[in-house]
């Protein structure tokens, strides 16, 4: 039997913040995601992950969601995916100090292999549930630049049915910043099944950077 509970329209996750259209700082949205039940992955997940770097980034880099190494430092791009994109950012000539980084889910997504925790891709309604934070980190910051890091965040920015695989290094018109590009996400590369295979990926999400790092020069 339907309980009368069952029937009352469910809110959105925005509904539980409604102090976020107001938030005048990262901090307080920060320390609002910290508590976010928004969806079940928290359950899971040791804290919350939140974007890291300057206010006036005029870049920002949007990933899926944090690693093991993330969820336990809290910190984003800190693990193998991060050390390569530090590499690849460096040689595109763009300082990662200078840029903001962030995931389009916030919480760490994992099933157990042993002792390992090993990654699971969020489904959309944990990637519509999170996107409260992700508006509001672009709303606060207003990034020149926003670049998706692999297919969870450009389908959440861009489309569901946006394909990086043949819309990757491209400037597409978006009304969340003045300038939006697509590529891969390192850990994609850290996958490649062989050396030639990675450098040749490497190679590529370069050429993508490098790109932004055009965007980024005209810009100053």
């Amino acid at each position: 039997m339907t309980e009368a509970s069952d029937l009352e329209p469910k809110p959105e996750p925005g509904h539980r913040y409604p102090e976020l259209s107001e938030a005048k700082s990262l901090t307080a949205i920060r320390e609002a995601a910290a508590h976010c039940q928004a969806c079940d992955l928290w359950k899971n997940a040791t804290q919350t992950v939140f974007g890291e770097g300057r206010r006036d980034a005029k870049v920002m880099f949007v990933g899926e969601q944090p690693g093991d190494k993330e969820d336990l430092a809290g910190k984003p791009f800190v693990g193998p995916a991060g050390q390569l994109l530090d590499e690849a950012l460096a040689a595109a000539g763009i300082d990662r100090a200078t840029v903001y980084v962030t995931n389009a889910v916030k919480h760490f997504k994992w099933r157990p292999a042993g002792k390992r925790r090993l990654h699971e891709k969020p489904n959309r309604s944990e990637i519509a549930a999170c996107k409260l934070w992700l508006e509001a980190e672009i709303r606060l910051l207003r990034p020149q630049v926003v670049v998706c890091l692999g297919a969870t965040a450009a389908q959440a920015l861009i489309s569901p049915t946006f394909r990086v695989t043949k819309e990757r290094g491209k400037l597409i018109p978006s009304a969340l910043a003045p300038h939006l590009i697509a590529t891969v996400h390192p850990s994609s590369i850290l996958r490649a099944p062989d050396d030639e295979a990675r450098t040749e990926e490497m190679r590529l999400f370069v050429a993508d950077l490098k790109k932004v790092a055009g965007v980024i020069r005209r810009l100053e």
